[in-house]
């Protein structure tokens, strides 16, 4: 866990309700930080181990075990222990999130004073750090990859299934597709690429080893996508490696269009860390998405999962959240009852 030196958050602040938490929760871990309405937030502490998931999803009792800790050292050194709206941004929450909207509120109100608590999924808490509260969508791209669109009046996501059912076009799908094209040149099948299979031996070793070193893996995602940006290295100079680039972009424009608004100039932004493989990848999506989606805008995105966190947070502690809460993707609670839902 690293400490971090945060500004104070003043008595009468905390009082008024201005006082924020806001936490990103994702599969590298928690980060939080607190703040007020019209400061600076505090520089972010971290936890590197993720919040387990159990039989009713994100295990609550754990991710409190792991925030209260971090929470307690920021109210340390901000000067006091309380505020009044709380934000969690979390990975998984729009399937597997039954158990953090029924039980975190409540924890949140008894451990800090929390009185209206938004229980976010990541995708939302990245289209918010990216674009704000304008119409539009996002795309993240990582391990695995998830679009989010909105209107101001609704959400739409697209995939973000998982490695097995979906997550087309991210790391973990590009990953597996560079290794099957390596398996096929190894067996000598058509659709091999040799310039992947010398990777994946580099990589790997032996290829009849490869399905012991994955399958036994409780990462496997991470592992297929630790391959992808061998993907993007062989791309210039192999034909295999790009035709799954190109496809990988489809399928991230795909899931763009499905999600972005249809009508006026709506704003589409990257994120993620998949980005970094850079023109391999990044000039079909470019090209993919003009295609399908002529009448938005390509923007930079300002900011990531947590600066969108920090947003939401100011917003509904100023009382000016102007984003759609539809109880599954963005679940706002007020303390002052278990029914109290904005």
């Amino acid at each position: 866990m690293l400490r971090r030196p945060v500004p104070s958050t003043t008595p009468a602040a905390r009082e008024a309700g201005l006082g924020f938490l806001a936490v990103d929760s994702g599969g590298s871990g928690l980060r939080v930080v607190v703040g007020e309405v019209g400061r600076r937030a505090s520089a972010p502490l971290e936890c590197k181990e993720p919040v387990r998931t159990g039989v009713r999803g994100i295990d609550a009792g754990h991710f409190m075990e792991q925030l209260v800790p971090m929470v307690r050292a920021l109210a340390e050194e901000a000067g006091g222990g309380e505020w009044g709206t709380a934000v969690v941004g979390a990975a998984g929450l729009a399937t597997l999130g039954d158990g953090l909207r029924d039980e975190l509120p409540g924890a949140l109100a008894r451990e800090f004073g929390v009185r209206t608590v938004a229980l976010v999924a990541d995708a939302v808490t990245a289209y918010v750090g990216a674009l704000g509260a304008r119409p539009g969508a996002v795309v993240a791209a990582g391990t695995g990859l998830i679009a989010i669109g909105t209107d101001l009046t609704g959400w739409r996501r697209a995939d973000g299934w998982g490695h097995l059912l979906g997550d087309c076009g991210g790391g973990a799908w590009i990953g597996r597709a560079g290794l099957e094209a390596a398996l096929r040149a190894h067996d000598g099948r058509d659709g091999g690429s040799g310039a992947l299979l010398a990777c994946a031996e580099a990589q790997f070793g032996p290829m009849p080893g490869l399905p012991g070193k994955l399958y036994p893996r409780p990462d496997r995602p991470a592992v297929l996508a630790s391959f992808a940006p061998r993907v993007g290295e062989c791309a210039p100079d192999d034909p295999v490696a790009a035709g799954i680039l190109r496809a990988a972009a489809r399928h991230l424009a795909e899931s763009a269009a499905a999600v972005c608004p249809a009508t006026g100039e709506p704003q589409i932004a990257l994120t993620g860390g998949l980005l970094r493989m850079g023109d391999p990848l990044l000039v079909p999506v470019y090209e993919e998405l003009a295609e399908r989606l002529p009448q938005a805008r390509l923007v930079t995105a300002a900011g990531d999962p947590l600066d969108g966190a920090v947003r939401i947070a100011r917003d509904l502690a100023a009382g000016a959240l102007a984003l759609p809460a539809d109880g599954v993707m963005m679940h706002v609670v007020g303390s002052t009852g278990p029914g109290d839902h904005f």
